[in-house]
């Protein structure tokens, strides 16, 4: 209850603060305030129930965790010589680790929204497409970044994969074939995860802003309907 009080107060002056030509006729304070707290939670709930079950990485393209870029090549190579289930294991192994720890987000999200500024508030309400998603990404990357990398830890370390992946791609560092931000298999999977995550979270955000009238909400749609006007 104090978190909910605290960012309500925090969007009342937000509101308040725009001048008075910004400021949405006919529309209450209240109702841009609980407009956002539902534009925010539906974000950021559509990116984790999604991506947190199984193939919810592995089956979406755009956010499919590949091979590291500087393995491509070696991949090509086990394919070639009749070892695909190998490095299909290897990538397979990489989004469900993913898809295990994206559930972690949910609290994280909650408390940045406790600790928005009246500045983030306003920018988010009358900003771009993306502008709470990337409120997220600045204000979360890196506490979700320490809570992701155990988990993935675990996954990886129960496919058996992680040592071995480890070992070969701290040789290709030293020889100058793999690149340092990837030499750590469970480091990369944590990173393209939080990719996905915040890509996700911004394809719903963007689709609020576009569509209001498409939600399901009709507090949405109306405030959200009148910025887009």
């Amino acid at each position: 209850m104090r978190i909910l009080t605290l960012f309500a107060a925090l969007v009342i002056a937000s509101i308040i603060a725009l001048p008075a030509a910004a400021q949405l006729e006919g529309i209450t304070n209240r109702e841009a305030i609980n407009a956002l707290k539902l534009a925010l939670e539906r974000g950021t709930r559509a990116a984790v129930e999604q991506l947190g079950r199984e193939n919810g990485f592995y089956g979406d393209p755009r956010v499919r965790i590949p091979m590291p870029e500087s393995l491509r090549g070696a991949e090509k190579n086990l394919r070639r010589f009749g070892m695909s289930k190998y490095a299909d294991e290897l990538v397979l192994a990489f989004n469900r680790a993913a898809e295990a720890a994206v559930p972690e987000a949910e609290q994280t999200f909650v408390g940045a929204v406790s600790k928005m500024g009246v500045q983030d508030a306003k920018g988010i309400l009358t900003g771009g497409e993306t502008a709470a998603t990337e409120y997220f990404r600045r204000t979360t990357a890196a506490a979700l970044h320490d809570r992701f990398l155990p988990i993935v830890r675990r996954s990886t370390a129960r496919v058996g994969l992680a040592q071995k992946y480890n070992e070969f791609s701290s040789y290709g560092v030293r020889v100058g074939l793999v690149r340092a931000e990837d030499a750590n298999l469970d480091e990369y999977v944590t990173r393209k995860a939080l990719d996905g995550l915040y890509f996700v979270v911004g394809e719903e955000e963007k689709q609020i802003r576009r569509d209001p009238m498409g939600s399901a909400s009709s507090l949405l749609k109306k405030v959200f309907g009148a910025l887009a006007r």
